[in-house]
């Protein structure tokens, strides 16, 4: 683990954006949109950027095309912050591939969820980093996605996790602050460890308690407003932190609040960017973008969010 995680920090802070995936079509980047999206997401002054995750619909997405977008980001980026590369996958040797992709492409870190579909009970999922970690080249975050996956990485788990070599942090994405704060707790004695989480709208209240950063959807809209509310809550400006707050509120509201389906965030992020003139807005199958009717109003609200100016 020397050459390319020297570029990270320990415990790594701040604001890492999960970066959407820009598509053309089911298997064809978005290039050009790609390019725009990353110099977008750098400019507002971001401490790293997470591809293939949840945002990035990493599990629709075929090895080819990942392997393809890891290259690619890793390309541009150049160094200029550190890349983190999903590789959650129900398959052992699958995530070891990918991570082997990521070391080559030049990325300075690996995440994963736990792998979904068969019900592993925690002494099985620490049995598995246990074997994995080893096989990695890069450091490894755990990632932690109760709601898709179906598994919790449990404290205790999570705790012990922290104790392997080569495991250095954990994305928090239930949404459950007493479990974030039984982490933080457990966590103590192990101050290289990285505590991020992932619900932007708990970005404040997680770094006031203790958080090293979040890795936060909305930043690939506007990602200054985050990177200010990340160094307002570390400084405890509170009077700060409670006016950004209150803007990453309204943007969520707005922008992923749109349509019916548990899809409408990813839905409403790539439309918004897409109304920006950014990148394309076509999501991975089984989802489909946002019709005329949608997109109408995602593009009222980033104008009235001051995001777009009005035409």
């Amino acid at each position: 683990m020397e050459s390319n995680s020297n570029l990270l920090p320990r415990p790594l802070r701040g604001i890492i954006p999960p970066m959407v995936t820009p598509l053309l079509d089911r298997d064809t980047l978005d290039a050009a949109g790609l390019e725009r999206l990353i110099e977008h997401i750098l400019a507002g002054g971001v401490d790293g950027l997470f591809i293939l995750g949840t945002t990035g619909e990493a599990p629709s997405l075929s090895y080819r095309l990942r392997s393809e977008l890891i290259e690619r980001v890793c390309a541009q980026v150049k160094g200029r912050v550190p890349v983190l590369v999903g590789i959650t996958d129900t398959s052992f040797v699958e995530s070891v591939n990918i991570a082997c992709k990521a070391k080559d492409a030049g990325a300075q870190a690996v995440v994963l969820a736990p792998p979904y579909y068969f019900p592993a009970g925690q002494a099985e999922l620490l049995e598995y980093l246990k074997h994995l970690a080893p096989e990695l080249p890069l450091p490894l975050f755990l990632y932690n996605m109760p709601s898709y996956t179906k598994l919790v990485f449990e404290p205790e788990t999570v705790r012990a996790a922290a104790a392997i070599t080569g495991i250095v942090g954990i994305k928090e994405s239930s949404g459950d602050m007493v479990y974030f704060r039984q982490l933080l707790s457990l966590l103590k004695k192990q101050p290289d460890f990285s505590l991020l989480i992932g619900q932007e709208e708990l970005l404040a209240e997680a770094v006031l308690a203790g958080a090293h950063g979040s890795v936060c959807g909305g930043a690939n809209l506007v990602p200054r407003l985050y990177v200010d509310l990340y160094k307002a809550a570390s400084s405890r400006d509170l009077s700060t932190v409670e006016t950004l707050h209150k803007k990453v509120m309204q943007i969520s509201k707005a922008i992923y609040g749109v349509g019916k389906y548990e899809s409408s965030y990813l839905k409403g992020l790539k439309c918004a960017l897409s109304c920006m003139g950014i990148c394309s807005d076509f999501l991975a199958e089984p989802f489909h973008r946002f019709r005329r009717a949608e997109r109408k109003v995602i593009h009222r609200h980033l104008e009235e969010l001051g995001i777009m100016e009005k035409r």
